[in-house]
């Protein structure tokens, strides 16, 4: 319940025999009063509650009370306590449902108020739900696009600091039919990074790392920031599936001149170089990887171990013409079984070329004849298609080195659609 100075002093204000034209700046001070006094949190928040509803009363006209609920909205930001200015924004809110047809404007700061002070308290998910019922398509007033894609970014992110991707996802695709109209250099970073850690968080960590290496080239960023950026690129190229593309990943990070000064330097190097990952060096990088990147998959094991084990069989493939699967069990630390089924997959996918005899226990790589060094293990020969996919190498790092050139002129003279 509101004070009795405060019913009173409304009252006043209410009584049909009051000067309308002296209601407005009775009103401002009546507020400057509610903020003033000593009372305890419940009673400021009353006081606030009936102030609110008696402004949105048919006492004042609306053209009146938009510039007072605009300085009681103002007024709630400077209470220092969290937890009462959050008790009085709900009720504020509550007070303003009926009516905020009329005070859109006033109704969305409320909320962006709201939304901060539930972020201070790391209470992600109700700020991201008070942000929610901000209107954005309005008949009532006009909301720029670089607002409507903030206020959906920012949804994005805080359903991000829970780890709520479906719910991210379906805010950033609404920020994405409006990306090309966004002018706001710092919306279209804020866009990149949440598309990276969704597709992070997804597993989609191929797709992840190009989108991290990219924001890591922005000249708005920190040093500190693109470095970071550079070391989440690195990660998910690290736990990306084995192939042809992550290799191209891996060289664009391998080549880019600021590699070296991450931590992940030294375990992309082996990864790119094709060398085998030993235990440790596994368990050293797991203590740098989110909790996502440490979940199980459908086989129990956890991303970064099959990404390993998918890493170290390429590997096998490019040290080796064949292997037996006992061998080769031993090589990944797994058991004979498991280990033919990673092989098996991975040449069902194109991923590495060979095949399976399963009668001598062997895998050929390469397409090497069954009849061949049976038995045990046969180092790969210089040939015709070695020097072959050297020269490849040579020609994608010349491409890949004009393609990061001509990203950077385009940072650095960035042309838009208007220039164009």
């Amino acid at each position: 319940m509101p004070s009795t100075f405060i019913s009173k002093a409304l009252g006043d204000l209410e009584d049909p025999a009051a000067h309308q034209q002296d209601k407005p700046a009775a009103y401002q001070k009546l507020l400057d009063q509610i903020i003033n006094l000593k009372d305890d949190s419940s009673n400021l928040s009353d006081n606030l509650k009936a102030f609110i509803d008696s402004i949105l009363s048919d006492n004042l006209g609306i053209v009146a009370a938009r510039p007072l609920l605009g300085a009681a909205v103002e007024s709630i930001k400077t209470i220092p306590n969290l937890n009462t200015k959050i008790h009085a924004g709900t009720m504020a809110l509550g007070s303003l449902e009926s009516r905020v047809v009329s005070f859109e404007e006033q109704d969305a700061q409320l909320r962006e108020m709201l939304a901060d002070a539930y972020t201070l308290q790391e209470e992600y998910v109700e700020a991201a739900k008070i942000l929610q019922g901000i209107q954005l398509e309005s008949s009532q007033r006009r909301v720029p696009d670089d607002h409507k894609v903030a206020v959906w970014i920012r949804i994005c992110r805080l359903y991000l600091e829970e780890d709520d991707t479906m719910s991210a996802e379906s805010y950033l695709n609404r920020a994405k039919n409006l990306r090309h109209k966004v002018t706001n250099p710092e919306l279209t970073l804020g866009f990149q990074l949440s598309e990276a850690r969704i597709l992070d968080a997804g597993r989609r960590f191929l797709e992840a790392s190009q989108a991290y290496h990219s924001f890591s080239f922005s000249a708005v960023l920190d040093e500190e920031e693109r470095m970071r950026a550079l070391s989440s690129a690195i990660i998910c190229a690290v736990l990306a599936g084995a192939g042809p593309q992550r290799s191209r990943a891996l060289a664009k990070l391998y080549k880019d001149e600021r590699a070296p000064q991450v931590a992940e330097y030294g375990i992309l190097e082996k990864v790119f170089l094709d060398r085998l990952i030993s235990q440790d060096e596994v368990s050293r990088f797991s203590e740098s990887l989110a909790p996502h990147q440490l979940a199980q998959t459908a086989d129990g094991s956890t991303v970064l171990a099959k990404a390993v084990v998918e890493h170290n069989l390429l590997s096998v493939s490019k040290l080796y013409n064949n292997i037996g699967v006992n061998e080769l069990a031993s090589l990944l630390g797994l058991e004979a079984g498991k280990a033919e089924g990673y092989a098996a997959r991975m040449l069902e996918q194109g991923r590495i070329m060979g095949n399976v005899d399963q009668i001598d226990g062997m895998i050929l790589f390469e397409g090497v004849e069954p009849s061949v060094e049976r038995g045990g293990l046969s180092r790969r020969k210089d040939s015709t298609g070695a020097e072959l996919r050297k020269w490849d190498s040579r020609v994608q790092g010349v491409t890949e080195e004009v393609e990061r050139v001509a990203s950077m002129i385009q940072l650095q003279y960035p042309v838009s659609e208007v220039d164009l």
